[in-house]
């Protein structure tokens, strides 16, 4: 009997990121390549013999109630499997919150695969997943993690190889973004050609292990929205260049902002400079990490 877990929830970045049209459902059609970075929220399990579901965070901003996503992913298992016991989730944030990168999302990714394996519940991953729809768009992908392409709501995933191995320095500035508001304001019909990143040659130069080429196609149409009311978003992304950056975009919805970097030297000038300098004017959190590409295990 499984009594206690300990989890990793990781972050992601979109490398490419393409709005297709708004839905009769109201829901947007997307396209969007997506990979699993380093950084990673701590997420502890600890079942009881007490029925029910307890929260806790070490943000005090955060809710510990139904309104948490990890508190929706338990009880949907649980619920669905008339679970008897009850379970604690003590969850540690270190991914930005409201910040483009699938935070909770991951969150609850994790607890759904947490309370899988504790409860013995036997779901595979791409039942989990299918679940995992129901809670949010991006909680499937973050079930899967690594390299992926992403069609539909999010939703429809094809794993893609690992993408080459690089260095991921990443910035929010001291702003929150939601993303339902950033796809209202969206006009997806008024984009223009210029404006769609390449998706399919962004997925072959991933066959290729040609990064050049994939940072060269990076592209994420929702910054015509976000980047005029939050300009810092701009400017981060020109410090990231200026330092050394293979290409800089903003992360889904934003704010944060991520660059690639292949020298591990420069990645580290960078950070500093984004830490410590210039850049510590635009940002508030700032991490330096790796791509990561491993499953659920």
């Amino acid at each position: 009997m499984v009594r206690y877990l300990g989890l990793k929830a990781y972050g992601k970045v979109n490398l490419a990121l393409d709005v297709l049209r708004r839905r009769e459902d109201g829901y947007h059609e997307v396209r969007m390549v997506m990979q699993t970075v380093g950084l990673y929220d701590r997420i502890d399990l600890c079942r009881r013999e007490e029925p029910g579901i307890t929260v806790e965070t070490n943000l005090y901003y955060l809710p510990v109630n139904e309104n948490n996503l990890v508190y929706k992913a338990a009880a949907l298992l649980m619920e669905e499997f008339s679970v008897k016991q009850g379970v604690h989730i003590r969850l540690k944030k270190f991914i930005p919150v409201a910040a483009g990168m699938a935070g909770g999302s991951s969150d609850a990714a994790a607890v759904l695969f947490g309370v899988n394996k504790m409860f013995g519940l036997g779901l595979s991953a791409e039942q989990l997943a299918g679940r995992g729809a129901k809670i949010g768009a991006d909680v499937p992908y973050c079930v899967m993690r690594g390299t992926a392409l992403c069609e539909g709501i999010g939703e429809i995933l094809t794993p893609l190889p690992p993408m080459p191995q690089c260095r991921i320095l990443i910035a929010k500035p001291a702003v929150n973004v939601s993303t339902k508001s950033v796809y209202e304001k969206l006009r997806a019909d008024e984009l223009t050609a210029g404006q769609h990143p390449d998706i399919d040659g962004m997925v072959e130069a991933i066959r290729q292990r040609d990064l050049m080429t994939v940072a060269a196609k990076m592209g994420n149409v929702l910054e015509s929205v976000t980047v005029p009311e939050h300009p810092e978003i701009a400017a981060i992304k020109e410090l990231m260049m200026e330092a050394g950056a293979l290409n800089a975009m903003m992360s889904g919805s934003g704010p944060t902002v991520f660059g690639l970097f292949t020298n591990p030297r420069t990645a580290m000038t960078a950070y500093e400079k984004m830490r410590y300098g210039a850049g510590s004017r635009l940002a508030r959190q700032v991490y330096l990490t790796n791509l990561f590409n491993r499953k659920n295990t």
